[in-house]
């Protein structure tokens, strides 16, 4: 019987370890995840800001130009 106690004790160790293991690595992945979030977020940020420039661009483009202007009072005169 001392001989059963003592497998079940190291299948209970066993099943111990590999369990602090799996949360280990679901730490791991989890901090992973997060990190590439927070990249994504930045990167996404970046885009943001870039496309407000490009888009404010565009629109001193047009007001400058006549072709624009010249549409835009065709439009209003219908």
């Amino acid at each position: 019987i001392p001989c059963l106690s003592g497998d079940m004790e190291n299948q209970v160790e066993f099943e111990k370890t590999r369990l602090i293991n799996q949360v280990l690595e679901l730490q791991n992945t989890l901090e992973d995840l997060s990190s590439r979030v927070d990249a994504v977020k930045e990167e996404n940020l970046k885009l943001k800001s870039e496309n407000q420039v490009l888009g404010q661009y565009i629109e001193n483009l047009m007001s400058a130009s006549s072709v624009f202007q010249t549409t835009d009072s065709k439009g209003k005169r219908k």
